[in-house]
């Protein structure tokens, strides 16, 4: 199912968020992986993302994947919004906010209470209304990636948060305004 972004731009008027497919496999592990090999997120191998291609969300430019993110559910009130990614070519054109829109909107109508991150860059989801806090409050579920992760213990990653109860979609709308 296609989402129509309700808020367009002059850079991103047209845009268009949609659930993955299994053709998309193959550009959404590339894209994440291009970022994972510059230590900007975890590398994902092909068949994590056929595991987990429910979750992803992605834009399409030619019919190739030029951004992606993921909404993966850990527990009965709480998702990861994780393998956010844009290609450096279609950087700046506000496919990210796209993003995690869709993801912050799927979260909210499965009645999530909340949606986390671990990134390097807090200050792009603050200005959605995410707000740093402390990883080891985030469920144990989490630490199974972390486990993986070529950085553990040594994780220099900043965990956010954003609650969803009794929220509305003000923050993520304003956002899209920048």
């Amino acid at each position: 199912m296609a989402v129509e972004i309700e808020y367009p731009s002059p850079l991103t008027e047209g845009v268009v968020v949609d659930r993955a497919r299994v053709g998309d496999v193959d550009g959404i592990t590339d894209l994440v992986n291009f970022w994972a090999a510059r230590g900007d997120m975890l590398p994902r191998t092909k068949g994590e993302t056929y595991e987990n291609l429910r979750d992803f969300f992605v834009i399409r430019e030619g019919g190739e994947v030029v951004a992606c993110g993921a909404l993966h559910i850990v527990w009965a009130d709480i998702a990861e919004l994780k393998s956010l990614a844009v290609s450096e070519d279609c950087q700046g054109r506000g496919y990210g906010q796209h993003l995690v829109r869709a993801c912050v909107e799927e979260a909210s109508r499965m009645g999530l209470d909340r949606v986390f991150a671990l990134t390097y860059k807090p200050e792009f989801f603050e200005r959605f209304g995410f707000i740093q806090a402390d990883v080891m409050a985030l469920p144990r579920k989490v630490w199974n990636e972390c486990y993986r992760c070529p950085k553990f213990p040594g994780c220099n990653e900043i965990a956010i948060t954003l609650d969803l109860t009794g929220r509305t979609a003000e923050p993520v709308a304003a956002a899209a305004a920048l």
